[in-house]
């Protein structure tokens, strides 16, 4: 008992601070990512001894990806799969932001991406996860991983540039017509 104790201390748990990002960015509800990792934990837990020759880390993000989809599926008809918008980035004048107000605007950049978008920006930037182990945990191949990845930096950028647009038109306000 206290071997697997440390087995699963030494294999999982370094990977559960990853597991909960990728979960709460899909389903995007604290309470609901902490209930999507904790079901995927438990199936890990499991499947434990299949995971001593696999990549661990692989394993349970694949795992709580697929747990966090089927958690989408089973809520209400009401999906959670957004639509992509597709805006046009014209407009490059923005006043500089402080390093908080940078963090708001990407956050809700990545709000309004759909929701394969933002997983695979996620286990790339901030899991730093291979392009090898992106495909893998994403189940696609690797052209369908990198067309993915490169439509959601697109994405991505696209939102980012809306956001500063609205913050500018709201700094400037509403045209004033000369009589």
């Amino acid at each position: 008992m206290r071997e697997r104790k440390l087995l699963v201390e030494e294999l999982l748990l370094p990977h559960l601070d990853g597991a909960y990002n990728l979960a709460r960015w899909i389903v995007e509800s604290d309470e609901d990512a902490q209930a999507v990792v904790q079901e995927g934990y438990t199936y890990a837990l499991e499947q434990l001894e299949k995971f001593r020759e696999a990549d661990v880390r692989i394993r349970l993000l694949t795992i709580v990806r697929k747990r966090a989809y089927a958690w989408i599926r089973r809520q209400s008809n009401r999906s959670q799969l957004k639509e992509a918008i597709w805006l046009d980035p014209a407009d490059k004048t923005s006043r500089p932001l402080s390093r908080e107000g940078r963090k708001r605007e990407l956050h809700a950049a990545l709000e309004r991406l759909p929701v394969e978008f933002r997983e695979i920006l996620m286990l790339y930037e901030l899991e730093e996860c291979s392009y090898a182990q992106l495909a893998e945990i994403l189940e696609l191949s690797m052209a369908a991983m990198t067309g993915r990845l490169s439509q959601a930096r697109l994405l991505l950028r696209r939102e980012m540039t809306e956001i500063q647009r609205r913050r500018s038109r709201e700094r400037v306000g509403p045209k004033q017509t000369v009589t």
